[in-house]
């Protein structure tokens, strides 16, 4: 007689080496410009309450981060930290160290990778701070586009489950909305489903919007068919444009079969109202992944790079070491991306999800009856939704349990802000016994800060901060030319253009510095003085001819204000090394070809430019070809595009 293996599972914390990018070193520039986004429309087929939604809630800016542009595409091979959630039925590979990816989700019973997880991690400039990679399961918090944290280290910890196994506590204090968010996640011992329960606090008086979404990188395999309770969904065509299509009926094309997808697109599907949320990439065998959560997470998103010659580009960009393509499925807190929830102050948001195997019958899940395959996976999922609402429950109940063994420190911008509130007196401290900010994380990047609140002197600082809290600190402190350069950059982040115009002028009349005529050349810009603005960035790069930065960003504008000579000047004086490889080749190549010397760009092309930090949908290079080489045909490799057809 056999005797049935008792259920068991694990948790361990264990190096992984992985071929990645390095990461490189932040920007020292402070984010007080306007986000990049692609304007939207909504045309009449999309419900009022989104399209009003949809206007509301984004931050003027990034500030207080700064970005995360440094990297190259050169892969080395680095230890990461990770920990490892295993039971009889599945592999779960946390990257506390990278935003806390869910990097590895494996189905034991099949040998089956859930996730798309490539061999490498390579770095390229699709999130709000820049910095993104693919693969695995990704938690966004803040603002439309890739979390601020995503490429940063989270503070992590074990601590005993509902049921004595180990949960695995990741958390952080997400500077934009100035929020503490907590991810639990938990795999009992026999469970099909692995629990992921985020908790969102808002340790404010004041609400603040929210966003979040999870998105998780799918194979994209011919066989694999993408299944949600819905009739229609809200296309967006990387063009600005959302409308309501039947997502198996897009310009003739059945896109709920990811690979055959001509172009890019987001679905986002129409569930009903009350419906319990889910989404299932269902493979040829009736396996893949499925999302399902409770019902505080009802978004749910079809996400493909499409056929044309751009996706296809941007497939082997990420993806550099020939891992096969993906696509992602998603769930979020609104029904589409460009809207927000409302926090209120001290309330908090929770949900939980659970990520399993499809074990469907691929027969019903792949025929040509949607709406019988919408009813066969939705009975499977509805028959694991007890088991996610217990889990629910029970990773509820230990939301506030302080962890117990520490695995990883994150940033200490949680112990700075929780001493400041301590010392005003009138606010609700940032932590709490679940989420705690110990002050041994504060360090280098906190202390000028630290002593501001201690001492009332300020020394400087290279990071940032924000808020009313600490406005009013450096408001009270003396006002030399750091202090004044920090009172500036608040009040540029703040959309105060005016005191930041007078507090740069202050600054830069207390001693020059290069941030100062940074700051006030971008308030010139903005308000339309080219000439001023330009001559601001100039003294800036005479300031600090080796940053890579500021010219960057210097070029960028002037070329932007019709400006390529003084471009092209500052691009041959500057002392940054290697000017005409990456980012700066390019400026260097644009800026000689709108002088006239289209010789010189083609030189720079030819030599093999290869730009790393190229924004998601970005044609720059092939815009540029087509101007070095008009009528001849852009290279393959120079077509980040998202568009279906080739182009010119």
């Amino acid at each position: 007689m056999d005797v049935m293996e008792p259920a068991r599972a694990s948790v361990r914390v264990e190096s992984r080496r992985v071929r990645m990018a390095e990461l490189g070193p932040e920007n020292p520039l402070p984010m007080v410009g306007e986000p990049l986004q692609v304007p939207v429309s909504f045309d009449a087929s999309v419900p009022r309450e989104i399209v009003e939604r949809a206007g509301t809630g984004y931050p003027r800016c990034l500030h207080p981060y700064r970005a995360q542009d440094g990297y190259s595409r050169v892969r080395i091979e680095r230890e990461l930290r990770a920990v490892v959630l295993e039971n009889e039925r599945l592999t779960a590979v946390f990257l506390p160290e990278l935003g806390g990816r869910l990097w590895e989700l494996v189905d034991r019973t099949t040998g089956t990778s859930l996730v798309h997880t490539p061999q490498a991690i390579q770095f390229a400039n699709l999130a709000l701070r820049n910095a993104w990679f693919a693969g695995g399961i990704e938690f966004n918090i803040g603002t439309r586009g890739h979390s601020p944290t995503t490429c940063s280290p989270l503070h992590a910890a074990l601590l005993p489950g509902p049921d004595g196994t180990e949960v695995l506590r990741m958390w952080e204090y997400e500077r934009l909305r100035g929020v503490v968010t907590t991810i639990d996640a938990w795999l009992p011992p026999g469970s099909p489903s692995l629990y992921v329960r985020v908790t969102v606090r808002n340790p404010g008086d004041a609400a603040v919007p929210m966003y979040w979404w999870t998105n998780a990188a799918v194979p994209q395999l011919p066989g694999t068919r993408v299944v949600a309770p819905a009739d229609s969904a809200f296309r967006t065509d990387y063009e600005g444009g959302v409308t309501r299509v039947d997502p198996r009926d897009d310009d003739g094309v059945d896109c709920t079969w990811p690979a055959r997808s001509p172009a890019a697109r987001d679905f986002f599907f129409d569930l009903p109202p009350g419906a319990l949320p889910w989404i299932a990439a269902v493979d040829e065998h009736g396996g893949g992944l499925t999302m399902l959560s409770t019902r505080a997470l009802p978004g749910r998103k079809l996400f493909t790079w499409g056929s044309g010659p751009g996706g296809r580009r941007w497939q082997r960009w990420l993806n550099p070491e020939d891992d096969g393509d993906y696509f992602e499925i998603q769930s979020g807190l609104a029904p589409t991306q460009f809207e927000h929830v409302r926090l209120q102050g001290r309330a908090e948001l929770a949900w939980t999800e659970a990520y399993s195997t499809a074990g469907v019958d691929p027969a019903v899940a792949h025929g040509d009856d949607w709406s019988a395959a919408v009813a066969h996976c939705g009975e499977r999922l509805a028959a694991r939704s007890a088991a996610l609402a217990a889990a629910d429950e029970a990773l509820h109940g230990m939301r506030d349990r302080p962890p117990v063994v520490p695995v990883l420190a994150g940033s200490g911008w949680g112990a700075l802000e929780d001493r400041r509130r301590r010392a005003s007196g009138d606010a609700p401290p940032a932590v709490d016994p679940g989420a705690p900010f110990g002050d041994d994380t504060l360090g280098d990047a906190q202390r000028p800060w630290l002593e501001l609140l201690e001492r009332g002197r300020f020394p400087g600082a290279a990071h940032f901060v924000a808020g009313a809290g600490w406005r009013a600190l450096l408001e009270a402190a003396q006002a030399d030319a750091a202090t004044l350069l920090h009172r500036a950059t608040l009040a540029h982040a703040e959309g105060r253009v005016h005191d930041a115009a007078e507090c740069y002028t202050a600054s830069l009349d207390a001693g020059a510095s290069a941030p100062a005529h940074r700051g006030l050349a971008l308030v010139l810009l903005e308000s339309g003085d080219v000439d001023g603005g330009a001559g601001h960035l100039e003294a800036a790069c005479a300031l600090d001819p080796s940053s890579r930065a500021l010219l960057v960003e210097a070029a960028t504008a002037l070329l932007a204000a019709g400006r390529p000579d003084r471009a092209l000047a500052l691009l041959d004086t500057m002392a940054v090394p290697a000017v005409a490889e990456g980012r700066t080749g390019y400026l260097l190549a644009l800026a000689a070809t709108r002088t006239g010397d289209t010789a010189r760009a083609a030189e720079i092309l030819d030599a093999g430019l290869e730009v790393p930090d190229l924004r998601e949908g970005e044609d720059s290079l092939a815009d540029l070809w087509r101007e070095v080489r008009p009528g001849v045909e852009v290279p393959a490799v120079l077509r980040f595009d998202m568009r279906e057809t080739d182009g010119a």
